[in-house]
């Protein structure tokens, strides 16, 4: 019985989508392995994964030599080959980048939980770890953040405080200024007893009112109580 005929597209499931990958580029190395001994031929074989593994196979001892004798058969002329250099380097160029997208959007996809399954025990540790150490990262920083807005907090505190002494300062001074004021004008200008001499009078309502002069004043009190 002859086997199915299978249709060609992509394969949906993950895990049998990597099962199938990794048999068929096995069964591809193989052949052109045997190819290479059975023909005598140089053959070159590059394989990438959706990951952005690679997998090559080469006859030579190097495969750049394989790929220059591919670009000289190809480009006869030496004029001719210099844009079609520059044109390979670009497309080298545009599959690495290629390559570190897949790599970086599966490595994303790993550190979300996704795609996990086709990882191995050995690979999720590996994983785990890095997700540890951007936990710490991260937390670094968060305390970092908390601990610059609480000097910053204790900076406006300490202003406030200043502020407010400054402010209690003020209001006494003014307290003081204001009741020295209002006691100058209970007294009047002739003092709580009165005293008919109007020399003495005039020599001591500066005293009196005057908040400067209050040691005057204070005297004048003393000797109206002596009598």
């Amino acid at each position: 019985m002859g086997r199915g005929k299978v249709e060609l597209k992509r394969i949906e499931n993950k895990i049998s989508r990597q099962v199938t990958f990794a048999k068929r580029r096995n069964g591809l190395l193989k052949k052109a392995y045997e190819l290479s001994v059975l023909c005598d031929a140089e053959v070159a074989l590059i394989i990438f994964s959706s990951r952005g593994r690679l997998f090559e196979f080469s006859t030579s001892s190097c495969m750049y030599k394989t790929l220059e004798r591919y670009r000289s058969c190809n480009f006869a002329s030496e004029a001719s080959s210099a844009p079609i250099e520059a044109e390979l380097s670009n497309y080298q160029e545009y599959l690495k980048l290629k390559t570190r997208i897949e790599f970086l959007q599966t490595t994303q996809r790993n550190l979300l939980g996704e795609d996990l399954g086709p990882l191995s025990t050995k690979e999720l540790e590996q994983l785990e770890n890095q997700i540890e150490i951007s936990l710490k990262h991260i937390r670094s920083s968060k305390n970092q953040q908390m601990l610059d807005q609480l000097f910053e907090l204790k900076r406006k505190e300490q202003q406030l405080q200043d502020s407010n002494k400054d402010l209690r300062r003020k209001i006494q001074e003014t307290s003081e200024e204001n009741v020295l004021r209002l006691t100058c004008q209970d007294l009047g200008p002739c003092g709580s007893r009165g005293h008919p001499d109007d020399a003495n009078q005039e020599y001591l309502r500066p005293a009196v009112c005057d908040p400067s002069l209050h040691i005057g004043y204070q005297a004048y009190i003393d000797h109206l109580s002596n009598e």
